[in-house]
Parts: C-alpha cells; structure tokens; sequence
C-alpha cells in the first residue's frame, strides 16, 4: 500500500494568486518525483460544483449565513469522501485552493457566525482529518480586491466590502499566529515569481519532513 499522501491548503482572501501559486506548486513537486492532484473549495466533485455555483452566483433573494454554511459543508462532504480522501489514501499529495479555514474566515470574521458552529459541523463533516499545512498567501486587501477586479465580473462574494474582506484577513492571521507549525504565512504583495520562490522552498522543505501518518 502506497504511503498516505499530504494534504496542502491554499488560503487567502481575493487577488492574492492562490490558482497560479497552485499551479506552479503542483509542477514544482512533480518535478520532486510526487503524484499530486490539484482541487478547490467549494468544489471538486461533479455535485460539490453545482453548490459552488448556488453560492458564488449574485441573487435577489438574500442568503442566510447559515444556509451558506451549511453549503459550504455539503460541498465539502462530497469533496472530502469522494476525492481528497481517495487520493490521499492513494498516496497522492492533494493541493486544494481553500478549504475548512475559508469557513472560518468567511462565514466566522466575515459573516460573524460564531466559531464554536463552525467547528460542530467541521466534527461532523471531517471527523479528524486536517490539512497536514496551510499555505496563507497575505496581502492587504485594498491590493487583492484591485487584481481582482481586473478578473471580470465579480461573484456575490467579491461583491462584498472593504471592511468584509478586512476581517477575513485578520481571521486568517490570527489562525496563523495560533498554529504556527501548520500555517505558512506568504507575502502575496510581492512579485509573482518572488513569491512562487517563497512557496516552491516551502514545499521542498515540507516534503523533507517525515510523514505523521
């Protein structure tokens, strides 16, 4: 039976380049020889697709925190079982563009859904499994929301305000500072390349370490 694969999460708020550094991280432990397979969050499955696209679509009718909650978590079920699980039991490294810290982020700083909620249904949803790390690509917001813009249209997300995408940042600094040996904070200000530098030595050292499997 293969070793069990890792499990690499990409965080941040809007604009900070999570899909290239994705991208350019999954070629960069390729070339380490390592089976990788990349996903995102909500997302990742055929059904886990349709919530995300109940949840990013703008809309009339106003969406309640917990009916947004609970979708992000129906998403992450499927995900969770039927991909990122498989393929780490396969002994895939999974790189996945969000996952369970988003939900604190958004739906904790930046909805206000008190935590404590969000961890009954991270119990229930995933038992014990966590990113084995956390890749936080930092920048202020104000420099997100701009590359962002430049995108296209906005979703219902990125139509949020500054202040929104403010307490977002500061959620996702404050799970950093608490885990400092699962979180790896990365200034997204920087040049591209820079920072795909900062990344690609973060997993070359990450894959040194022993696995805790």
């Amino acid at each position: 039976m293969a070793d069990r694969g890792r499990f690499i999460t990409f965080e941040g708020t809007e604009g900070v380049g999570k899909s290239t550094q994705l991208q350019r991280a999954a070629r960069a432990l390729s070339d380490l020889g390592l089976e990788v397979e990349i996903t995102r969050e909500p997302g990742g499955t055929p059904m886990a697709e349709k919530i995300r696209e109940l949840l990013l679509a703008p809309r009339e009718e106003p969406v309640s925190d917990i009916t947004e909650l609970l979708l992000m978590f129906a998403a992450r079920a499927q995900h969770l079982r039927n991909r990122i699980l498989p393929a780490l039991e396969q002994g895939r490294w999974v790189l996945c563009d969000r996952f369970t810290d988003a939900t604190f982020a958004y739906q904790g700083g930046g909805r206000g859904v008190p935590p404590e909620q969000i961890e009954i249904l991270e119990t229930l949803v995933q038992g014990d499994v966590r990113p084995d790390h956390v890749i936080l690509l930092d920048a202020p917001v104000e420099t997100g929301m701009a590359r962002a813009k430049k995108r296209g249209e906005l979703d219902r997300f990125e139509q949020e305000t500054l202040a929104f995408f403010q307490r977002i940042r500061e959620t996702y600094l404050e799970r950093a500072t608490a885990n400092p040996g699962q979180y790896h904070v990365v200034n997204a200000e920087l040049p591209l390349d820079q920072v795909s530098e900062s990344v690609t030595a973060l997993l070359i050292a990450i894959a040194r370490m022993p696995s805790t499997a």
